[in-house]
């Protein structure tokens, strides 16, 4: 998989500025709310708390001190303040509501990790709760009215918010990368191309990379900031005769592209030498140009599917709720912007699928007959729509299984569709979504378009959501799309095996696995990386790649694990796996932590990552990205440069992070 926006110098806060991309709302005045540092209680009548999506906990009195949504004891007519500190950087705001979840006191949403809010108020009888709106699941506490001590709300319980999984191993099969966002296998033997953000793909063949680029964006990206880079590569099903293949990257603004815009997402295809170990520079034909509003939800994915056309995913745009500069008003008049519900105007938010073996009129591509709008008041290219930012997808067994980066509650997989609308940004997941006010969620919304539009077709419900936390317990914040497992590892067979960036900010990734279901929503587990603390990915999860043999790949940056692709392996408790050279792959977790940090990290920007395609079959995987965050601004060297922000959207985060954070975990590990 939002995930930069702000430079602090101070090395103590360097793990804030890292989390400062996630932020969901952009800090600044809030209207009628008082500001404060933070200090100790003065006297009873004032409280303090921190706040992150795990829970609210309990600072002062020393009653509650260390609690977690701890009870918070009132007396009627009695004037309180409560002051609370942001640890988490992500959009959260305090409110007091009634029995009836009404809200009686409010503040305005916050998203400056480290920044302190305040709320006065005098007490009276209806107030029952205290909650984060944008939270309202995990950070939740009860309000009592009489004498006795404060204990912890009811709410908090000792239920896991993801049942545990089948234990894991990672296996580092090659790294060296800064923040690989894709890989991509090629007809031969044991060859793979990876992806770097920043602009070079390598050819990695058994273990080894060679030493030159395969293919080298460098002097073709726009700057690394935000979500821009190198996103995807799938090459041609037919690539051993033809050695054509397909790369989306982050251009300059193009001329005709509009002045405010930051930059034009190019969709091109290249040609590689005949012994197939680099491409020609100069073989360049650039297919599809796609003028982007702002730094983030870019998308990226490229993917042949069964049919043999090619697919690429790409985000709303940017811009606070899917709104602003660049962005179509739709036909959902109670939200701003949308243009996830557009398909008139624009082609962001949306799968476009192209046949990229033809060409119509002036188009260096031609349209497949049975795309959705062919005929109907659309653009034709357009094959599903309705997402936020797609980041990673994936063909399984003819179906298209996309991950959409929620914006500051749910993260979703969705099984897409012919002419499916998925929901962004009338719905976040399976839950309306309301563009005006984080903290006042609509509490019903439509469940499908107009009769007038389209003739009344469904908001389609994802496959498998999750929220960003439940039960007091993070997690996680930006979803990395994955694949049906058919590999050697007997424990996984027929789950969808995906991920989430982050669990809250740091280089700790998570790998969870759905079971199918027949109806609803699939049942989640979260997998346990063995010889890892707490079972989680010892870096940032950017993407998951699949081989010929069904076996999946955790493409990592920075943490223990660095910028590198890592085979998912086996255990004694899920069976045994064997590596493509015949040998037992058991066990072999604990060697991918923490070694080879010299030598597997990122050293400079020609690093790139991997992300497993079968090009043979046409189900090759591509990665996108906002899969990343609301908020774009890093620039090479780790330090945030820009003061945009996506507003409230968790977004992806994967790349806006990426941008900075692969570079700087690499100086860290030389030192």
């Amino acid at each position: 998989m939002n995930p930069i926006q702000h430079t602090q110098d101070d090395g103590s806060r360097a793990v804030a500025s890292r989390r400062r991309f996630l932020s969901l709302m952009a800090a600044g005045a809030l209207a009628g709310v008082a500001t404060a540092g933070r200090g100790r209680a003065q006297s009873s009548r004032t409280i303090e708390l921190g706040g992150k999506i795990a829970g609210w906990q309990g600072r002062a009195p020393d009653s509650i001190a260390d609690e977690e949504n701890p009870t918070l004891a009132l007396e009627v007519g009695v004037d309180y303040r409560i002051t609370w500190t942001n640890l988490d950087g992500m959009g959260h705001n305090i409110a007091l509501v009634d029995e009836n979840d009404a809200v009686l006191e409010r503040t305005e949403v916050m998203s400056e990790q480290g920044a302190t809010q305040t709320i006065e108020f005098t007490a009276r009888e209806e107030m029952a709760e205290y909650i984060c709106e944008p939270h309202r699941s995990s950070m939740r506490g009860s309000v009592r009215f009489g004498s006795g001590s404060s204990v912890t709300t009811d709410a908090a319980t000792t239920e896991q918010a993801v049942p545990t999984g089948p234990t894991i191993g990672l296996e580092r099969l090659v790294g060296g990368f800064q923040v690989p966002t894709d890989m991509a296998l090629l007809p031969g033997d044991d060859q793979r191309v990876v992806v770097d953000l920043y602009g070079v793909a390598q050819l990695n063949e058994g273990d080894q990379l060679r030493d030159e680029p395969f293919l080298d964006l460098r002097d073709r990206l726009a700057e690394i900031t935000g979500e821009r880079g190198f996103l995807g590569l799938a090459p041609h099903p037919d690539y051993e005769e033809n050695r054509r293949f397909y790369v989306r990257y982050s251009a300059p603004p193009a001329d005709d592209a509009p002045d405010e815009f930051s930059h034009t997402e190019i969709l091109s295809e290249f040609e590689a030498n005949e012994d197939g170990t680099s491409a020609r520079p100069d073989s360049e034909r650039v297919l599809l140009e796609v003028h982007e509003p702002r730094k983030v939800h870019n998308g990226g994915a490229v993917a042949f599917g069964p049919d043999g056309y090619l697919y690429a995913s790409y985000g709303d745009g940017g811009g606070p709720r899917d709104t602003g500069p660049g962005h179509a008003s739709d036909w959902y008049d109670r939200n701003r912007g949308g243009n996830g519900q557009d398909v008139t105007e624009n082609l962001r938010g949306s799968i476009l699928r192209i046949d990229v073996d033809s060409q119509e009129g002036d188009k260096p591509y031609a349209i497949p007959d049975d795309n959705p709008l062919v005929g109907e008041n659309g653009l034709d290219e357009h094959y599903a729509w309705g997402f936020r930012n797609p980041w990673r997808m994936s063909f399984n067994d003819g179906e298209l299984y996309v991950a959409d980066v929620g914006q500051n509650r749910y993260e979703e997989i969705d099984r897409v569709v012919k002419g499916g609308n998925y929901g962004w940004n009338v719905r976040e997941g399976t839950h309306c979504y309301g563009t005006e006010s984080l903290s006042d969620m609509p509490k019903n919304c439509p469940s499908r378009t107009p009769p007038d539009v389209r003739g009344g077709e469904p908001l389609r419900d994802p496959v498998i959501e999750y929220p960003h936390a439940r039960n007091g317990e993070t997690i996680g914040i930006s979803v990395i799309g994955g694949y049906l497992y058919d590999g050697s590892i007997d424990a996984l067979d027929g789950k969808y095996v995906f991920g989430d960036y982050s669990k809250e900010g740091d280089p700790r990734g998570s790998l969870f696995a759905a079971t199918p279901t027949e109806n609803g929503l699939w049942d989640l587990e979260r997998l346990q990386v063995a010889g890892a603390e707490g079972g989680a990915v010892e870096g940032y999860l950017i993407a998951i790649a699949r081989d010929a043999d069904g076996e999946l790949f955790a493409l990592t940056s920075a943490g223990e694990l660095g910028g590198a692709v890592n085979r998912i392996t086996a255990t004694e408790a899920t069976g045994t796996a064997t590596t493509p050279d015949g040998t037992n792959a058991t066990g072999s977790a604990t060697s991918a932590l923490g070694t080879d940090t010299a030598d597997t990290d990122a050293t400079d920007t020609d690093a790139n990552a991997t992300a497993g395609v079968r090009s043979a079959a046409g189900n090759s995987t591509a990665s996108g990205s906002d899969g990343m965050n609301g908020s774009d601004g890093t620039n090479g060297s780790g330090n945030a440069s820009g003061t945009e922000t996506s507003g409230d959207g968790a977004g992806f985060g994967v790349l806006a992070a990426l941008a900075g954070i692969g570079g700087l975990a690499a100086r860290r590990l030389r030192r």
